[in-house]
């Protein structure tokens, strides 16, 4: 039996224990926004989005092109200033290596290229191409300290005979230096699966969107105005406890809300989403 002192000693260790437990269940908990879903209110009062963002209890935050007329300096502070994270950017393919300065400034773990120019869709030698770009891209940013990615919609996932522009594409990156930010509603959309994705592509998967699907609608690989059915998270028809579960086994650290555009105020809808998310978190 221990003694009085061992007792309070162990109690300590099993207290401290507790906390670091519940610490990086906190930290695995942690939900950021796509700052894109709130692009109008956030071009004409950002601190404002800001501090909204972080009262519903998101923690971080992932950027977009046009916040980026603030210096990154500016920004950076701005968005520290309301005890908000910056772990990742969307850079847009055109002048995107430009950005790279910008981005270390801003704070960064994380380049992400969101989408790639629409005449590289129609072909897999648009893809290959896009590939080797995003290997030199990919070890730049290395250089610089960070890390390199590319977001999804669904149109990558059109089929060229036995494999899909997005396949091709990944084939041909470096799996040290380009990785995946999934976006689980174009996975959707695109008649896909994100549990299939990280079957077939694991831990090269280091960030997720989250963003639910409207049930009734057809699945298609063309992007536009027809594939938009978005919804709140836990809304839709995207089943969340398993992909949720499954990017906790795979490693991936940081999560963005996402709505393009609904029916419901972009700011409700990301309040929505959150205290959805907690129920299935």
């Amino acid at each position: 039996m221990p003694n009085r002192r061992e007792f309070l000693q162990l109690s300590v260790a099993a207290a401290s224990g507790l906390a670091a437990t519940r610490l990086v269940a906190a930290e695995r908990r942690s939900l950021g926004v796509q700052l894109y879903t709130v692009r109008q209110e956030a071009e004409r009062d950002l601190p404002g989005v800001l501090q909204a963002v972080r009262k519903i209890g998101y923690t971080e935050v992932e950027t977009y092109w046009n916040i980026y007329e603030h210096p990154a300096a500016e920004l950076r502070r701005m968005i520290n200033d309301q005890g908000l994270s910056v772990p990742s950017g969307h850079f847009n393919y055109d002048g995107l290596e430009s950005k790279i300065d910008y981005a270390k400034t801003l704070g960064v773990e994380y380049v992400i290229c969101p989408m790639l120019p629409e005449s590289m869709w129609l072909t897999l030698d648009g893809y290959r191409r896009a590939a080797d770009q995003f290997n030199l891209w990919g070890e730049k940013i290395h250089q610089a300290g960070m890390q390199f990615g590319f977001h999804n919609h669904n149109y990558e996932f059109r089929r060229f005979g036995d494999t899909t522009g997005y396949e091709a594409m990944m084939k041909r990156c470096d799996p040290k230096l380009v990785g995946i930010e999934m976006d689980c509603y174009w996975i959707a959309q695109a008649g896909g699966s994100a549990l299939e994705m990280f079957r077939q592509y694991g831990n090269r998967i280091k960030l997720l969107h989250l963003k639910d699907r409207k049930p009734g609608f057809p699945t298609t690989q063309v992007k536009d105005a027809a594939a938009e059915h978005f919804t709140e998270v836990g809304a839709g028809t995207v089943h969340w406890q398993e992909i949720l579960a499954t990017a906790e086994k795979n490693g991936v650290k940081h999560m963005f809300v996402e709505r393009d555009s609904g029916d419901l105020p972009a700011m409700e809808s990301l309040r929505i989403s959150y205290q959805n998310l907690q129920k299935i978190i």
